[in-house]
This record gives C-alpha cells, structure tokens and sequence, in this order.
C-alpha cells in the first residue's frame, strides 16, 4: 500500500512529518536515486528507497517515548552547534540514550523542563501542531512586581512580530520582594515565544529592568 512521503519518513524517526516537508523543499529528500521536489508523492514502502540527507531510511515498527528533563545550557536540536553550545546531541551521550530520536517540542537555550523525545513523526506533529491546542504550561520568574493593569493586559493578549499571543491561562503564583513569579500556558510554539511576551510585562518595570532583559534575551 503506498503512503506519502512525508508519512514514511516521520514513521522511520528521522523527523517529524512537518520538517520532512521542509527537507523534500529543500531538494534534500531522493526516491529511488531520484531527488524529490514536489510535496504529496506517494511511495510503496516494499519497493521503493527513500533518502534524507543522503542517509537511506526505513521503516521503523518498535515506537520510542521517553520524558527528558532538559537542564539549562542545552540547545534542543540534534547534531553540533555552530557556536560550539552543547545539544541534545550531546546530552543524549552523557546520560546513555542510544536511540535516535527527536524532540516533540523545544525549548530554548535557558530554559529546564519537561522534553518529550521520539522517533513517531506522527505522535510528535499532534503534540506541536498549534490545530491540536496542546497547552504548554511555563513557570517564568522575572524581576520586578507585576502590577494589576500590565497583568490585565497579558490575559487579553499581545501582538509579537510574527504571531498574536494569548494565553490559554495566566496566573500569578507568588510576588517576592523583588521578582513575580507567574504560570502561563499556551499551545502555540514559536522561536522564544514566552520570552518575547513577558517583555509586555517588562515594560511596567524601569529601564534598567529592561535593559537587563534584552542583553540575556540576545544572548
């Protein structure tokens, strides 16, 4: 039975069904030797090869999901970096996972928390696609005390530069002396997305805050 290209490389673990989309756009994907542009093809797993990257890949039966606990100072992408941080890559190595999988998800080089590693395309594009609503549920600690009015203004929502943010929740779960640590969910995923939408509270602090923040957010 023939499936789409797309499909068969998701279920062979190499990557999700939409960055398979990206690969064959980018002329990186070759059936039968020959290289793949157009988007939809259909292929017989039994009788044709496919190649990504100039690696041949196959169809993977045994499915792998593994919860990963992403420590800060790590990027989540696979491979090397070329600035030299460490990546998923290299954590795999330090805590003994063999198998080659993906992230269904990120987060960026700051951040800890909760990963979700496999090799079932189609698994990891339910979790990330924003159609499905998965929420994603952040902890962010931020200088300063977020007043009533700015905090009003985060529930209603933000326009950042590529996309409207409004969180699914927002709540805030403590105010210390000088920091107010919140919880937000969202389901959408974006570069850096809760970076960029608690700069909308950073305004209400003082420009030093501000300055502060946007020297670590470039880094």
């Amino acid at each position: 039975m023939k499936v789409r290209l797309n499909r068969f490389i998701a279920q062979s673990g190499y990557c999700s069904r939409r960055k398979a989309d990206e690969l064959i756009k980018e002329g990186k994907v070759k059936v039968n030797g020959q290289k793949v542009l157009q988007l939809g093809m259909k292929i017989d797993p039994e009788k044709d090869y496919v190649e990504v990257e100039g690696k041949v890949v196959k169809n993977r039966e045994k499915k792998v999901y593994i919860k990963l606990y992403k420590p800060v100072g790590y990027l989540t992408q696979l491979g090397r970096d070329r600035f030299g941080r460490k990546t998923l890559t290299d954590l795999f190595k330090e805590i003994g996972i063999k198998e080659r999988l993906f992230p269904a998800g990120r987060l960026d080089y700051n951040s800890e928390g909760l990963l979700v590693l496999t090799n079932d395309g189609d698994f990891a594009n339910i979790l990330m696609h924003p159609r499905r609503k998965i929420p994603k549920k952040y902890v962010v600690e931020i200088e300063g005390r977020v007043n009533v009015e700015t905090f009003n203004r985060m529930r209603k929502g933000k326009r950042l530069q590529d996309t409207y943010l409004k969180p699914d929740s927002i709540k805030i779960l403590k105010k210390k002396k000088n920091s107010t640590v919140i919880e937000i969910s969202i389901h959408s995923g974006q570069k850096r997305v809760v970076r960029r939408f608690m700069v909308f509270i950073w305004a209400s602090c003082s420009q030093t805050v501000q300055d502060k923040y946007w020297q670590y957010y470039n880094r």
